[in-house]
């Protein structure tokens, strides 16, 4: 088993290390370069990627054992009292054949599920364990956090093909401190960043993006939305260890 510092990778390692696999650095540097293009909607990401903030992961189709090193090392990064608005990004070995939207959410909540069984710290015990309550969140590490994926099959989608794997991207709930959705910074901060979006991908802001604490908002579906205008429909695949 790596080490959580072995796991966790940054953006130098990409230039320094040479025992990565191929795929790695092909889908890190298509990553790259799509969210340093001047017109990618997310200014944030692009600073951070620019700037060497951002933290980096990978699992392969038949092991994901590293997984729980890689976000539990991420996680400690926030222990610094100046720590900075870190995200990581988890890179998913690609598919041999391009798969459909179903099939990468599918592998994208089987991911989540196998980080959770991991996770040897107990949620907060006022954290909602049912993803049907407006308050639920993911947590690892006893952190809330944000997961979102990104996969090729996104067509029209376009800021959610981050190239050819499944991307999962993790941001800690405290990063938007002060960004929050019913803070002023982050009501305009999220509009501006939402614009950029529907320019980028030619359709409007999905139905399921919202934000959280909103009565009427159901985190989950933020985390893997569809490749369209249409609500997700159905029970969230997520269960939490003390339902089953």
């Amino acid at each position: 088993m790596i080490s959580k510092k072995e796991a966790l990778l940054s953006k130098e390692d990409f230039q320094t290390r040479t025992d990565l696999p191929a795929w790695l650095y092909k889908e890190y540097q298509t990553f790259h370069n799509i969210v340093t293009d001047k017109t990618f909607p997310c200014f944030f990401g692009m600073s951070a990627e620019l700037k060497g903030e951002l933290r980096y992961g990978y699992i392969t189709q038949s092991d994901w054992s590293n997984l729980p090193q890689t976000v539990q090392g991420f996680l400690d990064l926030f222990q610094s009292p100046n720590y900075k608005r870190h995200g990581l990004f988890v890179f998913v070995e690609p598919f041999a054949k391009e798969g459909t939207i179903e099939d990468y959410r599918k592998q994208f909540w089987a991911i989540l599920a196998y980080l959770h069984a991991a996770d040897k710290v107990e949620w907060p015990q006022n954290s909602p364990r049912d993803p049907d309550d407006f308050l639920w969140d993911f947590h690892f590490h006893g952190e809330p956090i944000f997961v979102f994926g990104n996969a090729p099959a996104y067509k029209k989608r376009k800021t959610r093909d981050l190239g050819n794997s499944l991307v999962l991207g993790f941001q800690p709930r405290k990063i938007f401190k002060g960004l929050e959705g019913t803070e002023k910074g982050g009501i305009m901060s999220r509009e501006k960043v939402r614009k950029r979006v529907e320019l980028w991908d030619q359709l409007p802001k999905h139905p399921d993006i919202g934000h959280y604490g909103d009565p009427t908002h159901h985190e989950w579906k933020q985390f893997f939305i569809g490749d369209d205008v249409q609500p997700i429909q159905g029970k969230c695949p997520f269960t939490h260890k003390s339902k089953k």
